[in-house]
């Protein structure tokens, strides 16, 4: 294809391989870089049949042929490891490059980048998505994004590969207030349900017809629909782990100071969610915070 770009991609989770595998089929080049090397040669035998898949040894090595870096890893540290010193991407990109950052970050450190970036001539838009597992495996992940009109036009092209929905929020960080605004939400969205839930149980009702009552009513959400008969049966192997919400939440609440706003309901459930892990379950989905609330009597 005439518009295909030769794309570094840094980490290859259950978010990130299947977003590079979507690149690959669009006709990118990629060459991939995961701290994990098994992995890295994982996602090579299942999406790169045609020879565009590539893997490297460092961020700095994916990054150097490359017209485009684009990661998507765990948290600050990990974005600071990919991107800076001299196994960074930024040391070898060269000017006129675009990074996209898919990791959601604190915003923080997504300014900075910023700035780095355009100190070295490079361009750069912080990404977080919102979709889930299966919003990466399918190509349907919703974007909220942030940088300058120049560098988000930019990103678009490429990321229309995995996307459903893009949204250009604003300048440098403007992406990640963006996805904490999002997690605020469900955090106090999956509260509210967890209580539900329980509390139908507890009253004998039948959960089916419970929620066929007031699914499409002023109560509808997308955790209600997808997740309210897998809580009722105990089921919590859906994707997103409560340790990366707590991670998200954090994050958001540290954004809350500094912008003087007070989210004492999400603090609550980021608390809530702690008890949630420690019971064991931090690695299960963010549905599992009804763990922590006791079967009533029937």
């Amino acid at each position: 294809m005439s518009d295909s770009k030769h794309i570094a991609f840094l980490g290859l989770g259950v978010m990130g391989g299947p977003m590079a595998g979507h690149l690959l089929r669009a006709g990118h080049t990629v060459t991939a870089y995961n701290r994990t090397p098994a992995r890295a040669q994982a996602w090579r035998d299942r999406f790169g049949s045609d020879g565009a898949a590539h893997i490297a040894a460092t961020p700095a090595e994916a990054a150097r042929d490359a017209q485009i870096v684009i990661s998507c890893v765990g948290n600050d540290d990990d974005l600071s490891q990919v991107m800076r010193g001299p196994d960074g991407a930024l040391a070898t990109l060269a000017p006129g490059g675009l990074v996209i950052d898919h990791t959601t970050v604190s915003a923080r450190i997504a300014r900075a980048l910023a700035q780095e970036c355009a100190d070295g001539g490079l361009h750069f838009v912080d990404a977080p998505v919102s979709g889930g597992q299966a919003g990466a495996e399918n190509g349907k992940l919703a974007i909220m994004c942030g940088g300058t009109p120049d560098a988000y036009a930019a990103a678009e092209a490429v990321m229309a590969a995995y996307a459903a929905r893009m949204v250009h929020i604003g300048g440098a960080g403007a992406g990640q207030t963006a996805k904490m605004v999002n997690q605020i939400c469900i955090s106090g969205i999956m509260a509210g349900l967890s209580e539900a839930v329980r509390f139908a149980d507890a009253a004998n009702l039948d959960m089916d017809k419970v929620l066929d009552a007031i699914s499409g009513g002023a109560a509808q959400s997308w955790q209600m629909e997808n997740r309210w008969k897998t809580m009722a049966a105990d089921e919590f192997d859906f994707g997103f782990a409560i340790d990366w919400m707590r991670k998200d939440l954090g994050y958001a609440i540290e954004e809350a100071k500094a912008l003087g706003v007070s989210v004492p309901v999400t603090a609550l459930v980021d608390q809530f969610y702690g008890e949630v892990q420690a019971l064991g379950g931090g690695r299960q989905d963010t549905s599992a915070l009804i763990r922590r609330l006791p079967k009533g009597r029937r």
